[in-house]
């Protein structure tokens, strides 16, 4: 038998509960005969010692953490589901995948390279965070419309738009500009479309790719306003978790929703389009494309305005959730694609753009430049090719 490596066997279980698993799934990811479910509780109490090529599919294929952390004395420590969402209920966030554990460490640590490389001060001109705040006595269509003056961007403009696609570009670019960065990723787990982490000084925004356009402009909006309310917050597909929520975090939630509704489709407008029209599947698809929004959104304002019943809306809503729930899954297929078309669209250019420069200035090296891109050596020089193709924010 070979010989095992000293660890602390502490570090083994925090890792493991902090990316959310279970011993019997961590069994089933190392998928080998010999380690079961007795042998990985033995390794969180020391009584025994995995070898060096176990603890290395433990550190890198299972809890995504770097080997030399297993031999700390205790957990560092990271910001937790707890404190970043504190409008979630306990039970969803005992709920949440390690999927969407892990993307929130990568998302804090870029939260933390934004802070190195920015000198602890945000670049923007000003901060939308630190311009604009809910107001008890302001009715969500004037924060919308504040946050659209803010932003310097018409309903007119929106509208010229050609596409979702287009328009996801467009508001990344104008929200970055307000210092609030965007990354994105594969999220490969149903339900979930984004979320945010609050920072007074580099507040992020994290998007599921694999959502279509239109739905990630929506979360864009959605979880801007969860940081306008100076709070992380996450978008689920399914929010009946609202009517456990206390009054205060109930208010945020339904407030979010709302603010994201009103920002991409201002109510006096939308009725203005309405008129007397028959409500018609034409005409919703018409106006989701002319706002550059989903079905969701326009049969939620329909309902709203009372064009169509609850009922109605649930089956509309559900017929379109079934059908880019079909999308979503296909996208997760073929997410290979290009390597660094995929970094591009994950980090954005403004993001590596500047990381680059910070090397170019001779302030980073080029191991620090790796880590910060968050890829191997052999990729830098295909991720500074991209600085030379026309910037598009993707």
């Amino acid at each position: 038998m070979r010989e095992g490596i000293q660890v602390n066997g502490e570090m083994l279980r925090w890792a493991r509960e902090s990316i959310g698993l279970s011993i019997d799934e961590v069994v089933a990811k190392l998928k080998r005969k010999r380690i079961t479910n007795e042998v990985v509780e033995k390794w969180e109490i020391n009584e025994y010692k995995p070898t060096y090529v176990q603890l290395e599919r433990l550190a890198y294929e299972v809890y995504k953490r770097p080997l030399a952390i297993f031999f700390f004395p205790e957990p560092p420590e990271e910001i937790s589901p707890e404190e970043s969402f504190r409008t979630l209920p306990e039970i969803e966030i005992e709920k949440l995948p390690s999927r969407i554990r892990l993307l929130m460490r990568k998302a804090y640590a870029l939260q933390i390279n934004l802070r190195e490389l920015f000198d602890g001060r945000n670049p923007a001109k000003e901060l939308i965070t630190n311009y604009i705040s809910f107001k008890t006595n302001e009715t969500v269509a004037e924060l919308a419309n504040e946050v659209r003056q803010f932003l310097g961007v018409s309903l007119e403009e929106q509208k010229e738009i050609n596409d979702a696609e287009s328009a996801f570009k467009f508001w990344r670019n104008i929200i970055e500009d307000k210092g609030v960065f965007v990354f994105k990723d594969a999220f490969r787990i149903d339900g979930y479309s984004g979320f945010c982490l609050f920072d007074d000084e580099f507040p992020v925004i994290y998007i599921n790719n694999t959502d279509d356009h239109s739905r990630q402009i929506f979360t864009i909006f959605h979880e801007l306003s969860h940081l306008l309310f100076k709070t992380g917050g996450i978008d689920l597909r399914q929010d009946d978790f609202i009517s456990i929520l206390e009054e205060e975090n109930k208010a945020i939630e339904i407030t979010c929703n709302r603010f994201a509704g009103e920002f991409l489709v201002p109510n006096d407008d939308f009725l203005n389009q309405i008129n007397d029209s028959t409500v018609t599947p034409e005409l919703v698809s018409w106006l989701a494309d002319s706002y550059n929004v989903s079905l969701t959104v326009i049969y939620r304002k329909l309902l709203d305005n009372g064009f169509i019943s609850n009922q109605e809306y649930s089956e509309k809503t559900q017929e379109y959730s079934e059908k880019t729930k079909g999308l979503d899954r296909s996208n997760r297929r073929g997410n290979g694609g290009d390597y660094y078309k995929n970094m591009k669209v994950y980090l954005g250019l403004r993001y590596i753009e500047t990381v680059f420069s910070r090397f170019y200035q001779n302030r980073i090296n080029r191991d620090q430049l790796a880590e910060y891109l968050g890829v191997k050596q052999k990729y830098i020089d295909g991720m500074e090719n991209l600085l030379h193709t026309r910037r598009v924010s993707s």
